[in-house]
């Protein structure tokens, strides 16, 4: 059952939720100590393991059906098994973010509730955001939001809201991009997403231009993150000049991300050793 929960939580991609907390905290601290502040520490324990398994184990009961026809799920990932115990395990995964929040100051309340909305009706009804082609993209910037409430709980402020819809556009991408491997299995299942609308050449189209734009609203706020994010768009009209197959590139975007991920932290961090 612990390896069943480990595999469901999808280990490959705990930073797509953990990272951003480390980077929202980096720069909304003035401070070294405000790093390990309790706020921080708490929303990084809680988005790297039990986050995971909350939006994980929602996404793959209400996709039981559809993902008896992915490939994906018999080799890195696992089929939804259901049962008691997963359910009740899910569950409290999601409501452990209520101890969290008491510690955190109000200010962060906003994020961390459009967090939970987006997490379940991403999968589950009566919205199931990720049957309607764009809206399954949009509602995607829910891997942004650990970021803006750890940002919030740490600066006592909100975050700058062109930063937050610079990365929500990063978020678009790579979750559309993170589509076209399912796009055969999810048209066999009649699932309508971005991609499957698209098709794979205009999907790779569609996640460059999330990335190239997300770049141009990070320059806005600092010409440096809109350089790191150009790697995006770089590395899409790579893998289509290379013709590397889309389930192999696939799994290159934890390692690129956390990359990535940690160029903006060592920024951040540069610039609180220089304050």
């Amino acid at each position: 059952m612990l390896r069943y929960l480990l595999v469901l939580s999808r280990p490959r991609f705990w930073f797509y939720l953990a990272g951003p907390v480390v980077v929202g905290v980096a720069y909304g601290a003035d401070a070294v100590p405000e790093l390990f502040a309790l706020p921080a520490v708490a929303l990084f324990a809680y988005f790297l393991v039990p986050a995971n398994v909350f939006l994980y184990g929602v996404n793959d009961a209400f996709d039981r059906d559809v993902d008896e026809l992915n490939p994906k799920k018999d080799e890195k990932e696992a089929r939804f098994r259901g049962g008691r115990t997963v359910a009740a395990v899910v569950a409290l995964s999601g409501l452990l973010l209520v101890p969290v929040a008491v510690l955190l100051p109000a200010v962060a309340y906003p994020w961390l509730a459009a967090w939970v909305v987006l997490a379940v009706e991403y999968s589950a009804p009566p919205f199931r955001f990720k049957t309607t082609p764009l809206l399954d993209s949009l509602s995607n910037g829910l891997y942004v939001l650990p970021g803006a409430a750890a940002y919030a709980a740490v600066a006592g402020h909100q975050p700058p809201l062109l930063a937050v819809a610079a990365g929500w556009l990063w978020a678009m991408g790579m979750h559309t991009f993170s589509a076209i491997p399912d796009i055969e299995p999810d048209r066999e299942a009649g699932i309508t997403t971005t991609a499957t609308a698209l098709g794979e050449r205009r999907t790779y189209a569609y996640c460059a231009g999330c990335w190239a734009a997300s770049a141009a609203v990070f320059a806005v706020v600092d010409w440096r993150l809109g350089a790191v994010v150009l790697a995006y768009p770089a590395l899409v009209a790579g893998i289509v000049a290379a013709d590397v197959a889309v389930d192999r590139a696939y799994w290159w975007f934890p390692f690129v991300n956390t990359a990535v991920g940690a160029a903006l932290t060592l920024g951040a961090l540069w610039r609180l050793t220089r304050v």
